[in-house]
């Protein structure tokens, strides 16, 4: 797929477009308020911090938002809250008990894996209402599927959509009710008919560059989630591989054997594995997973290694 051309947003609004392992960023100001929208992955929270008082300088930071809670999109808000103390943190509201009680079962951080230190919430996004951001009003749509408690942010003056992990512009992001045994495919394509509808003329995705062609990002994602419905194995070997190279985006190099250990012993795997392939041996399993890896050039297995690339 072509680069795409430089999108360029109103006044206010500021992305900072990380790599993986973190989220984009996306931080609003206007005359009366600050916002940021996506705090990125705990290891990158220094960076995540940096950037942020660096683009604000010596203004506050007065609201911290989650489009949704997992790890690469809230692992700087702990951060944040520490630097911006006064700084107010709105959460989607689905899981509003699990952030108080802070169980990070429940959050999804043991089960694939991940981490994320713990952070106050004081508000919650709520579909169906508005939000002042950067001197305009966002509305905040419920957009489940890669995640049940997701929420998008559209502002109809400029067309302008945070899609979050619902549309980027070669797919969408892994769909975890569906490893669950859960049904959450006909949720994918009714949060992208829900974006069709709204009619953006810019989308800020929650990875990858803002973009315009919408129509054809939409087209692609509906053939990726077409060919995961058709086969569903797919679509679990793709999440694993995923979680597998976030992993290695973190360690960047491991032995071959402690990595094997952990990732046998992720809940998710386990999960995964015993649900679409019963029959796998383990660690064979887990090494096709990995040989995938290497033929895609997402990591190099040497001498008893692996080393992420």
């Amino acid at each position: 797929m072509p680069a795409s051309d430089p999108v360029e947003l109103p006044a206010g609004i500021t992305v900072l477009e990380r790599g993986w392992l973190s989220s984009n960023n996306v931080l609003f100001t206007d005359a009366s308020s600050t916002a940021i929208v996506d705090t990125g992955y705990t290891s990158h929270s220094g960076q995540t911090s940096a950037l942020v008082r660096r683009a604000l300088a010596d203004r506050p930071l007065d609201l911290i938002l989650n489009t949704h809670l997992h790890s690469d999109h809230c692992g700087g808000n702990a951060e944040l809250q520490a630097v911006y103390s006064r700084a107010q943190t709105l959460i989607p509201p689905g899981l509003v008990q699990a952030v108080r009680d802070w169980n990070p079962d429940a959050l999804t951080y043991e089960p694939t894996g991940q981490e994320c230190p713990s952070f106050r919430m004081d508000g919650v996004l709520m579909p169906g209402t508005e939000i002042r951001l950067g001197g305009n009003s966002w509305q905040v749509h419920g957009a489940p599927g890669h995640d049940p408690h997701s929420v998008i942010l559209y502002e109809p003056e400029n067309r302008i959509l945070i899609s979050a992990d619902a549309l980027w512009e070669s797919g969408f992001g892994v769909v975890f009710q569906e490893l669950e045994g859960i049904e959450a495919f006909d949720a994918v394509a009714s949060t992208l008919n829900l974006i069709e509808r709204l009619s953006a003329r810019t989308v800020i995705p929650g990875h990858g560059s803002a973009f315009t062609a919408i129509d054809e990002a939409i087209h692609r994602a509906r053939l990726r989630l077409d060919s995961f419905v058709q086969n569903p194995e797919r679509h679990a070997r793709h999440a694993i591989k995923v979680l597998l190279k976030f992993k290695l985006l973190d360690l960047q190099e491991v032995s071959y054997s402690a990595f094997e250990a952990w990732a046998l012993e992720m809940p998710y795997v386990r999960q995964v594995r015993q649900r679409f392939f019963p029959d796998a041996e383990p660690a064979e399993w887990l090494k096709s997973l990995l040989c995938d890896l290497e033929r895609s050039g997402a990591a190099s297995l040497e001498d008893a290694r692996i080393f992420n690339r």
